[in-house]
């Protein structure tokens, strides 16, 4: 039976956008850029704490599928070091200085844009969910490749407080549009977060892989409706599910 999809969902990190670098060193960096931010404003700031408790961060929330922010982490670690009453504005500040160093190891995929733009000559309603700790990073980032005016939203698990592949997030982005879950199709290149989220909330699920290789989805025991290899194949294998 066709299915007739008209909306797509894209996940943004290794599906738009992929690194340049290895992340230790950048993360380094980033580390110092928020380290210093922080002290130009007379704060000092135990970075390693910080660190550490970022990664405690990352496993509940991995866990627990619920999103508190790198700001809600920062501005702990600072109450916890005797800081508890320093302006937001200069914790945004500071993380804003940190996410900086992080986004330049961004680049948007080579066919992204094009792929983008054909799927939205088309027909097709484009739009990003996102895990991610911090929104105005995603949104600083997607403004930064040029591929907003293609997107009628940005959602990001920061701005929901669910992440992938917890349904409610999916949910968010499919009332946005008013639409059914059969009406949609993610595609993201995470099994568990990208392909089982989709599963889970009835959308149609793409995953995209750098070959087209299945053997992650066999290991997994979990099969998405579709595997692709580029960004460029998804219109063409959209318009086979009408016929």
């Amino acid at each position: 039976m066709p299915r007739l999809i008209r909306a797509i969902l894209f996940d943004l990190g290794g599906t738009l956008m992929e690194p340049l670098a290895p992340w230790a060193p950048v993360l380094a960096e980033a580390d110092r850029a928020l380290h210093q931010r922080l002290e130009a404003a007379s704060i000092e700031l135990d970075v390693g704490r910080f660190r550490q408790r970022l990664r405690e961060y990352h496993e509940r929330r991995d866990k627990e599928l619920h999103e508190t922010t790198y700001h809600m982490v920062l501005r702990e670690v600072l109450e916890q070091t005797g800081h508890g009453a320093v302006a937001e504005s200069a914790v945004r500040v500071a993380l804003d200085a940190m996410f900086r160093v992080t986004q330049d190891n961004w680049t948007l995929r080579a066919n992204a844009t094009a792929a983008l733009q054909d799927l939205q000559e088309s027909g097709y309603r484009l739009a990003i969910v996102s895990n991610a700790g911090d929104d105005q990073d995603v949104q600083d980032l997607v403004k930064r490749f040029g591929i907003r005016s293609l997107l009628d939203f940005v959602l990001t698990s920061a701005a929901c407080s669910y992440r992938k592949p917890h349904p409610r997030i999916f949910e968010l982005a499919l009332a946005r549009w008013m639409i059914e879950s059969h009406e949609a199709a993610m595609v993201g290149d995470t099994l568990e977060a990208d392909v089982l989220g989709a599963k889970r909330a009835g959308l149609y699920s793409i995953w995209l892989t750098s070959a087209g290789d299945d053997g992650g989805a066999t290991e997994a025991g979990l099969e998405p409706d579709a595997i692709l290899g580029s960004l460029s194949d998804i219109g063409q294998h959209l318009r086979t599910l009408q016929r």
